[in-house]
């Protein structure tokens, strides 16, 4: 078997080093048949855009090893090979880390990935075609002494030298670029940046003779308006676009097939639940920086469960974003999306990062955008502009949960009375009065229905994990199994084990917290307190349904 590209978002590099590839190379065929002068591929982080965008300028750069290419599709395209492959100079860029806490530090990184750039054409400088005027830029750029007029003339110059030297029009890759505007705009610099990137990138792509096409990737189409101005042959392919869909991701038939040359199909429905569920355009895809992790996990440990592989690589503070903002109603509609049902939105596909956190409006359209919520074709919407979103899939689901849990966290924790009154009705066994103060909370967050106990518990714990002299500890082994919540106070006296429940229907409330009692009696929960000399231990059963619940207490 082959090695999977864990991680890997360069072309040559997995395939030159024997790595599982999917061929997406009939990418090019399509590029080349229905290419405008700037081309536009907006879609969510981790779709292989990266690889992608490497791939083209392994196959059209001149000097390019053709070996690379054989065996797959594209190569079976003879007369399109012959005329395309390996005959124009490129520029390839990657602003996927372009960022910083200031301007100045995202200014820096952008100077020193230019340099570099410089360096791989630095034999432009010997070249008698180059002018002296561009020579001396480009030296400065090469130094990291160039100004920010030279950066932002930056990529006409390397086109113009380039083009200088050999008699070709030049192909233009920037990579994920508005990522430098998205961490400006959380960061409050993104006035700056976009006056910066409005000369870096729209001045060459708007002017410059030298420029035989040009590909841009990214999350969002910023409008036109705010960055490239003026600019009148501009295709965006976006997520709702009808062409493209299946070169950004895995489609089923590939992680079927993927699958059975692990000999891993038996997993084949958890991870279409995980990580299947994206559209892009007609097509239905998954994400492939999960799909290939979870297949890693798996070879290394069979039994292993599907895990939030996206939520430390993408923008997940959007989601916060989107909770920190909701009203009453947004709330409730985030209450459907996690339920699995549908939410009826206008979306638009056209707007700026500074325009991201002005409204909840267009929240939703950035989540649909960037992945976190996806189109469902099964309802016709009625409205111009308006769609039917879900959440796409388990994933997706356990990221939104996860970030109502530390937005809840976090709003219990500035509450200081509401948790101080809780801490005195577990503390002092007063179920009546711990039932209450759990109903007030319940009622000003976000919960769903259909929700299983594991909710319920984070939102109990993130309650109380802020009790001052506390320590909560959460699915510790005890006795004979593993208790929910333990909590032990620092005076090694007083301790408390809480069984969470979540019952199915109201009038099972009750029933349902006493045998939440009831469990830990039986499994001697208690017994690792009782072991390690706490004398005054008390034992909850909480049930919950919805936005109601039941406490019941007893003392061991």
């Amino acid at each position: 078997m082959k090695k999977l590209p864990v991680g890997m978002d360069n072309f040559e590099n997995v395939i030159r080093q024997d790595y599982y590839y999917l061929d997406k190379t009939d990418f090019i065929r399509e590029l080349l048949e229905t290419h405008g002068f700037v081309n536009l591929f907006t879609r969510p982080r981790r779709f292989g855009k990266t690889l992608n965008m490497s791939m083209l300028k392994a196959f059209f750069e001149i000097g390019t090893d053709r070996s690379l290419f054989d065996g797959l599709s594209i190569s079976g395209e003879r007369e399109l090979c012959e005329h395309y492959q390996g005959n124009y100079p490129v520029i390839f860029l990657s602003l996927k880390n372009i960022e910083g806490e200031n301007f100045q530090k995202a200014y820096d990184k952008l100077a020193a990935l230019l340099a570099d750039e410089c360096i791989r054409l630095s034999f432009l400088l010997e070249s008698e075609k180059t002018e002296e005027g561009n020579r001396r830029i480009f030296r400065r750029l090469m130094d990291r002494k160039g100004d920010e007029a030279d950066l932002q003339r930056s990529l006409i110059i390397l086109m113009r030298m380039l083009r200088a030297y050999y008699g070709k029009q030049v192909i233009l890759l920037i990579d994920e670029y508005d990522v430098p505007l998205e961490k400006a705009d959380s960061r409050g610099y993104y006035d700056q940046m976009a006056d910066f990137i409005r000369g870096f990138l729209g001045n060459a792509l708007k002017t410059s003779p030298d420029l035989y096409f040009a590909v841009l990737t990214g999350c969002l189409r910023i409008s036109q308006e705010s960055v490239f101005t003026g600019l009148n042959n501009f295709k965006v392919h976006s997520v709702s676009g009808a062409r493209y869909g299946e070169y950004f991701g895995f489609t089923d038939s590939e992680v079927v097939q993927l699958l059975q040359n692990y000999g891993l199909s038996a997993v084949y429905e958890k991870v279409k639940k995980w990580y299947d569920g994206y559209r892009f355009g007609s097509i239905d895809v998954y994400c492939p920086w999960d799909v290939i992790n979870y297949v890693d996990d798996v070879l290394a440990d069979p039994g292993i469960e599907p895990k939030l592989y996206w939520i430390n690589v993408s923008s997940n503070d959007l989601v916060r974003r989107f909770i920190d903002l909701a009203d009453g109603r947004t709330r409730e509609e985030i209450e459907k999306l996690i339920s699995f049902d549908l939410v009826y939105k206008k979306i638009s596909e056209n707007l700026t990062y500074g325009e991201v956190g002005k409204k909840i409006e267009n929240l939703w359209s950035i989540l649909y955008l960037t992945g976190y919520l996806t189109v469902d074709i099964r309802k016709k919407a009625m409205d111009r502009g308006y769609v039917y979103l879900k959440i796409p899939n388990r994933e997706v689901r356990e990221i939104f949960i996860e970030k109502i849990r530390e937005w809840f966290s976090e709003k219990a924790e500035k509450n200081k009375k509401d948790l101080l009154e809780l801490y005195h009705a577990f503390k002092e066994g007063n179920a009546q009065e711990a039932e209450n103060c759990l109903g007030k909370q319940l009622r000003s967050t976000i919960s769903y229905y259909g929700s299983y106990e594991g909710f319920y518990h984070g939102f109990l714990l993130g309650l109380l994990i802020w009790w001052e002299d506390w320590t909560a500890l959460s699915n510790r082994e005890n006795g004979e199994g593993r208790s929910d919540i333990q909590l032990k106070c620092s005076d090694g006296i007083h301790g408390i084990i809480i069984e969470v429940k979540k019952a199915g229907s109201r009038k099972e409330l009750q029933s349902s917290s006493k045998a939440a009692l009831k469990q830990i009696k039986e499994k001697k929960y208690a017994d690792a307190l009782v072991d390690n000399g706490f004398m005054d231990i008390l034992i909850y059963g909480i049930s919950f349904y919805k936005k109601s619940c039941c406490v019941q207490v007893d003392r061991i």
